[in-house]
């Protein structure tokens, strides 16, 4: 009786997959991460909690200049989950891990609207839109995405029958539609795409980006402030003009 009850236990392994944000280094590093600074400064809270993970696959570095990088990274608040495209010679134990065959996720779901309330603009609250067994191509949102919270949805579109608060955040593999006020930061095709534009009735955003290329409120065009605005990808640069 006693060698049952105090059998082992196996331990449960289960798979998971995360939604996280690449960082994908250049040359000169010191002046990458001016830039980085420079995106931190005009949109606070931009890498709080969030999972990043460091590409450094196009990137010719040793050993020590990925550990000092790392350690600027993290000095800036910028955790790294792991590294993405290194060689094996470049990792140890000192860094974190070596990743690969990164995927978009799937499997999201909306937190219930009385959290919603509670949450503060220095909280990030994943905010997002279950998804059934066959992917859809875009969705629907049919409330505001409140201060603090992020709506992520890799698989396609998303159109918001709202507004998004200044400190929110919208991800999308497609386009973005904003039925009402863009007051937070808006990221279209973040899984490559390209041709994905981003649609609003009222421009006040803090950031906007279209596959990983982005602007911020002081980049914009002043006069296109308040105004119906459509923004593209142009080559390596974001075009924007107000809808008649």
């Amino acid at each position: 009786m006693n060698d049952v009850l105090t059998e082992p236990r196996p331990i449960r392994l289960k798979g998971r997959s995360f939604l996280a944000l690449a960082l994908t280094p250049e040359l000169p590093l010191d002046d990458w991460l001016v830039q980085l600074d420079h995106l931190a400064a005009r949109s606070a809270g931009f890498f709080l909690r969030r999972p990043i993970v460091l590409d450094v696959q196009a990137l010719e570095i040793t050993r020590e200049q990925l550990r000092d990088l790392v350690g600027k990274l993290a000095v800036r608040n910028v955790r790294i989950m792991g590294i993405e495209g290194a060689r094996s010679s470049l990792l140890g134990p000192d860094l974190p891990p070596g990743m690969t065959d990164g995927r978009p996720a799937s499997d999201v779901e909306i937190p219930a609207a009385e959290q919603a309330e509670k949450a503060t603009p220095a909280e990030s609250i994943v905010a997002c839109v279950p998804t059934p067994a066959k992917s859809m191509p875009s969705i629907v949102v049919s409330q505001p995405v409140r201060s603090g919270q992020s709506l992520l949805y890799p698989e396609g579109d998303v159109t918001i029958v709202g507004s998004v608060a200044s400190g929110a955040e919208v991800v999308a593999g497609g386009s973005i539609h904003v039925y009402g006020a863009l007051r937070g930061r808006a990221m279209a095709g973040t899984m490559g795409n390209s041709s994905a534009r981003i649609f609003c009735r009222k421009l006040e955003a803090e950031l906007i980006a279209i596959d990983g290329f982005y602007l911020t409120a002081e980049d914009m065009a002043p006069g296109l402030r308040g105004k119906a605005v459509q923004i593209w990808l142009e080559g390596e640069t974001i075009k924007a003009e107000a809808l008649s």
